[in-house]
């Protein structure tokens, strides 16, 4: 008979030994019911447990994995499955058939692309690849376009560059993280997003709030962790090209081996640019900037009896130019010209060891990086070095029992920046040694982690950060979190808002750089239930973030200047979002949200809202796939509401007078086909058509008092239809 086993499960912490827990069921092809007394054995381990009267069993997975779980029961038919150790700490739903059921009968399941792990304490939505590929993703920035919490908006008009933001805030205060080493932090922070390779990822994790103190002290609004494909289960070879109406075209190849029994490796290349001028709005400005992106990245992973270990490196060069048409890098030619140049390089490294004491676990994370940036937009000039170590250890381990767990340990940062913008210089050296402790209690209902980390800074002195966060699960299928913490951070405020050069505006320079720090304060409410017989959920949150200090950017006070002030306790955040998710039929998602952003601070001398932050959007996201799996059809659609503008300055006499964006829509959809080795893809991005009028001012005189880049709201380009082929080949399977 056909395997019968339906596996749900959610990714929680890493460790050295794991806890996987589950629940098995026996169905006689209508009814599901737990099964006591059910044998659960690991072939190789030779170790096993019997399930409670609840169904439910515990396990310890051996540090030797791949294992065979066997799953018995009297009077159903026996079924196994093959555990790796990328399946430690997964919470599993295992379905026996009893011994009538016919043969025909078959179990289809499909993990959902987007999910909220019910295990994790923090609301963690996992973006999966399936939720990846529903778009194109080129990269890192083009990740989140079925996504509803994180946006993803264009800083100006001319140098093409796109920052994230969380609860209306800017990236910056977003945790970007790489297998939870630190990622576009400093210098890589504005243009780095389209660094990234979307090919490359494989899996995004979001969470909201401050996070884990493990983590670090920058989480702020939240924290976006990407997974990378990784040597030992990554496909033997994948290659991707795409290419769009606009004359962007890129290809994407990776592999990997297996050197040994303990040693993989694999290599990342990548190649994009933007080889063709636009000027549709016939404003003489490039819709979008040219220029090409070289990345590269090869990392090796040993797996030995007592120690685990990652090492890497990764490294890009990018040089992109736009401006007035016709404008060529380097030509001195009278045109307004913009310029970007990136070169980076670092070596990441993760180790994990195994200690004789079940439950004990060590794991160190080292991180160095080289960082260089030159922009320039028109006759104004940035040039930005930055040397950047990290190093984090954590030790992990118990209290008497899985019910109390704790971590401890240490981390050390250091950066070494050098940022000139015309006649302004933000030269520093920052060190700052840490430590932290977290404890997690894990009740039947309640769980919980309490947090705390002190960070010496050697030019800010001591910074403590307390953090706090708990799931109640009050119902099976009713979860309850709430979470609070202290973050900050040091600003860098000329790479921060470098995109703010595309603008005529005086700079004018904060007396004195210091750390912004914020509470947030929030909870998320899940709740899973069934609607005419299939699968439904609903998710609501809220969460609030209050300044104690903040380095503000006021574009407000004076028309022909921005001012960089330290606000303090004036600065806040309100974000609500509640999102549903139907499966109404076989093989058909639909995913409907809702948000509400209320960003304020003192702008001009008075609280405002933020300006460029939406206050309400609209979302609806529908994916369809047939049985075979042969074609996948997905839509997703957006409402934008309004956001406060700037006042500008049009002429000697003249204002601006809309100083409040338009409602807006954007639309994109994408049709896949799959056959053997080849996925073949088609789609188009904003489909409406829908596009700002006049995005610059002033466009006439790039040289004069007035122009201004910098208010952009909506797409500058118009509908953008693309499509693109995947090619795999899959390991051999070893005998």
């Amino acid at each position: 008979m056909k395997n019968s086993i339906a596996i749900a499960f959610a990714f929680i912490s890493f460790g050295a030994m794991a806890q996987l827990k589950g629940t098995v069921l026996g169905s006689n092809g209508s009814v599901q019911e737990p099964i006591e007394g059910a044998k659960v054995y690991l072939l190789n381990a030779k170790t096993g447990d019997i399930t409670c009267d609840a169904g439910n069993f515990e396990l310890i997975l051996p540090r030797t994995l791949p294992d065979t779980l066997v799953f018995s029961a009297l009077g159903y038919i026996s079924d196994t499955v093959v555990v790796t150790k990328e399946d430690r700490f997964i919470n599993m739903k295992v379905v026996l058939f009893a011994d009538e059921v016919l043969p025909e009968i078959i179990v289809e399941y499909r993990k959902n692309t987007k999910t909220i792990s019910k295990l994790k304490v923090l609301a963690v939505e996992e973006i999966s690849l399936g939720e990846l590929r529903k778009a194109a993703c080129c990269n890192l920035s083009e990740s989140f376009e079925t996504n509803v919490s994180v946006d993803v908006n264009f800083t100006d008009a001319v140098s093409g560059a796109r920052t994230i933001q969380m609860m209306g805030l800017e990236g910056v205060y977003t945790q970007i993280q790489f297998e939870n080493i630190p990622y576009l932090r400093g210098l890589e922070q504005p243009f780095g997003l389209s660094s990234f390779p979307g090919t490359w990822i494989n899996s995004i994790q979001i969470t909201k709030g401050t996070g884990n103190v493990v983590n670090g002290y920058e989480s702020m609004a939240g924290l976006v962790n990407i997974e990378m494909f990784k040597p030992q289960d990554m496909d033997a070879f994948f290659l991707n090209g795409y290419g769009n109406i606009y004359g962007r075209a890129e290809l994407n190849a990776h592999g990997s081996m297996h050197v040994s029994k303990k040693w993989s490796t694999a290599l990342f290349a990548h190649g994009s640019g933007m080889f063709a001028e636009n000027n549709h709005n016939h404003d003489n400005f490039m819709d979008a900037p040219m220029g090409t992106l070289f990345s590269f990245n090869n990392r090796w992973h040993y797996q030995g009896e007592k120690m685990e270990a990652q090492i890497g490196v990764n490294s890009y060069l990018e040089s992109k130019y736009g401006g007035e048409v016709g404008y060529r890098k380097g030509a001195n030619n009278g045109l307004y010209g913009m310029e970007t140049d990136a070169k980076h390089l670092d070596v990441y490294a993760k180790t994990g060891f195994f200690m004789k004491k079940p439950y004990n676990s060590i794991g160190v994370i080292y991180n160095l990086k080289y960082q260089e940036n030159d922009a320039l937009f028109g006759v104004r000039q940035f040039r930005g070095v930055e040397k950047r170590g990290y190093v984090n250890g954590v030790f992990e381990s118990i209290i008497g029992n899985t019910m109390h767990k704790y971590k401890v340990g240490l981390s050390g940062v250091f950066i070494d920046m050098d940022q000139q913008m015309d006649s302004l210089t933000d030269n520093r050296v920052e060190i700052v040694p840490g430590a932290f402790a977290e404890y997690t209690y894990t009740g039947p209902r309640l769980t919980t982690v309490i947090g705390a980390r002190g960070d010496y800074h050697n030019l800010y002195n001591f910074q403590f950060s307390p953090r706090v966060h708990a799931k109640y699960a009050i119902t099976e299928f009713t979860d309850l979190r709430v979470t609070a913490g202290k973050g900050w951070r040091v600003p860098n405020y000329m790479i921060d808002n470098i995109s703010l050069l595309a603008t005529s505006r005086q700079w004018i320079a904060p007396t004195e750089t210091l750390p912004e720090i914020s509470w947030n304060f929030g909870g998320s409410l899940v709740q899973s239930f069934k609607l005419f017989g299939n699968q439904a959920s609903v998710v609501v949150d809220y969460y609030h973030t209050l300044f104690e200090r903040q380095l503000i950017v006021d574009r407000d006070e004076n028309v022909h200047q921005i001012i960089f002030r330290n606000m303090t306790s004036k600065s806040f955040s309100n974000s609500f979002q509640t999102e549903f998710s139907f499966t109404p039929f076989s093989r058909f998602d639909i995913r409907l949200a809702y948000k509400f952003l209320d960003v304020r601070a003192e702008y001009g001398g008075q609280l405002q809202q933020k300006v460029m932050v939406p206050k309400h959007r609209g979302f609806i996201n529908v994916a369809y796939h047939t049985r075979n799996n042969k074609w996948e059809f997905d839509v997703t659609a957006s409402v934008f509401g309004t956001s406060r503008l700037p006042v500008a300055q049009l002429d000697s006499v003249t204002f601006t007078t809309d100083n409040h964006s338009k409602v807006y829509p954007q639309l994109s959809a994408q049709i896949t086909y799959k056959h053997k080795k080849w996925d073949f893809y088609i789609g188009g991005e904003n489909l409406t058509n829908y596009r700002q009028n006049h995005p610059i001012i002033d466009a006439e005189n790039p040289f004069g008092t007035y122009f201004d880049a910098t208010r952009i709201w909506a797409p500058v380009m118009g509908i953008n239809v693309y499509a693109g082929f995947r090619y795999v080949i899959a390991h051999k399977k070893q005998e």
